[in-house]
């Protein structure tokens, strides 16, 4: 190996996060071509995790270096959202349940490539695309040992968490989830509320505060909220709650919670 590419080796691996994934076409448009990275794989100092995606030899990587290739070097959004945004900030019941799982989220057109929906990352990706809050709202910075990648904000994830109701998440999931929330930001809350285009997400959100009786949420200007018109049934013969204009289940306005 020449003068100059070990140099480039040695200064790539002094900078390499470890446990993150790094894209080859990031790391060719910042000067290692794809024949000095081939040469490094065939040295043992990079491993392949896919097409396009390495690792550095004998690092651990888990699903969160995968998501900081997504989002510092291919330019996603693609972020941690729902409940497991929640259960990573201390947030989250049902550990038992999302044990191994991992919800994600990303923008409308944007999707996971081959290589990260390929890897098995000991964890079931649920990945899902929207738009019903604006991409760049709402998020925080969750610190790995030599990284951070971008999650929902328990404000946010909290409505992800009801977009995703009642078809990809229990209603009493999301109550209980709900439970823990008493101290969100009520700016946060009212960023969020006012640029988010769901309806329905709306107002089981402001219902659910409401009925958990939140102290935040009095400091929410509700006459910037707009909560559309017409009636959403989210349950079949559920109860219909008048002010918010929709049907929840029986058993939950009768604070009774079914087995889960």
């Amino acid at each position: 190996m020449s003068l100059d590419n070990e140099m480039k080796i040695n200064k790539l691996l002094k900078n390499w996060s470890v446990g993150a994934v790094y894209l080859s076409s990031w790391l060719t448009e910042n000067g290692i071509s794809s024949q000095l990275l081939n040469r490094y794989k065939k040295s043992g100092w990079l491993e392949s995790i896919g097409t396009g995606a390495l690792k550095r030899s004998g690092d651990d990587v888990d699903y969160h270096g995968g998501i900081y290739a997504l989002q510092n070097q291919a330019g996603l959004t693609i972020h941690v959202g729902g409940r497991t945004a929640l259960s990573l900030q201390g947030r989250g019941h049902y550990v038992d349940m999302t044990a191994g799982r991992a919800v994600l989220f990303g923008g409308k057109k944007e999707s996971l490539p081959s290589w990260f929906k390929n890897k098995d990352w000991e964890t079931r990706i649920d990945y899902y695309t929207t738009s019903f809050l604006p991409a760049d709202m709402g998020l925080v910075d969750l610190e790995r040992k030599n990284f951070s990648v971008k999650i929902s904000s328990p404000a946010r994830a909290i409505l992800e968490c009801l977009y995703l109701t009642p078809k990809h998440q229990e209603f009493f999931e999301c109550y209980e989830l709900m439970e823990n929330l008493n101290n969100l930001r009520p700016k946060s809350v009212q960023e969020l509320l006012e640029n988010c285009s769901s309806i329905k997400v709306k107002r089981l959100f402001l219902y659910m505060a409401e009925k958990l009786k939140h102290p935040w949420l009095e400091f929410v200007d509700l006459s910037k909220v707009s909560l559309g018109s017409g009636k959403r049934s989210l349950v079949k013969n559920g109860v219909y709650i008048e002010k918010y204009k929709i049907t929840v289940p029986k058993e939950f306005e009768k604070n009774e919670k079914p087995d889960l």
